[in-house]
């Protein structure tokens, strides 16, 4: 399978007395669906951070898409291709309106307005969305963030999802609506989620974090 994401001998720390990872090594290949399990404040969110340049390894290399990534530059087009769901919807959604904030990825990766503007339409009504392009995002109810954050992701047509807790504080209507949507998509995918049901449905293998290390679960 091709390898998109590796991580060798990473380590990382907070502080010199508070080191979270501990030389971990770690691959993500294309149609691959891990579950990254551990406890809280085990690491797993600073470990989907690392693989997209958010923080930087105190040790060791991390290899994406084809080449070691070390600088800020190296991370842009990194997070076009690893595309990070982050936790709370708000850490991710930042403009004035739904439209603008699924389009500021495609500009970003130098899509004309244009180019921009129909994408945001065809992602949009890829998830049924649609009635929601021109709504003010500081509006809409938590389940729609979490589905516009999702759309912003998609909208760059990322090889990876990395998926940080993707049901955290949803209704049953809307996270049943997110596992479906996400269950339906071909990437690649890196999951942390204490919810059982969302790793059954998505995930083909469990790996732990513990003590700083990765092991099989």
């Amino acid at each position: 399978m091709t390898e998109l994401i590796r991580l060798e001998a990473v380590s990382f720390a907070y502080d010199a007395a508070r080191p979270v990872l501990r030389g971990v090594d770690f691959t993500l290949a294309a149609g691959q669906r891990l579950a990254l399990n551990g406890t809280n404040g085990a690491g797993k969110t600073t470990l989907l951070h690392l693989m997209v340049g958010l923080v930087a390894p105190s040790a060791g290399r991390v290899i994406a898409f084809g080449r070691e990534r070390r600088s800020e530059a190296d991370f842009v087009e990194v997070r076009g291709r690893a595309g990070l769901l982050f936790q709370d919807a708000d850490d991710q959604l930042f403009c004035p309106t739904v439209a603008e904030d699924v389009a500021f990825g495609p500009l970003n990766q130098g899509k004309s307005r244009a180019e921009a503007r129909a994408i945001v339409h065809d992602t949009l009504a890829s998830l049924g969305l649609e009635k929601l392009e021109n709504r003010v995002t500081h509006k809409l109810s938590g389940g729609e963030r979490r589905l516009v954050s999702l759309a912003a992701v998609l909208a760059m047509r990322p090889e990876a999802l990395l998926l940080d807790e993707p049901t955290n504080a949803l209704d049953q209507p809307t996270r049943s609506r997110l596992l479906d949507i996400l269950a339906g998509l071909d990437q690649a995918m890196v999951i942390v989620s204490h919810d059982r049901e969302v790793l059954e449905r998505l995930a083909t293998a469990e790996i732990r974090l513990e003590d700083g290390r990765l092991a099989r679960d």
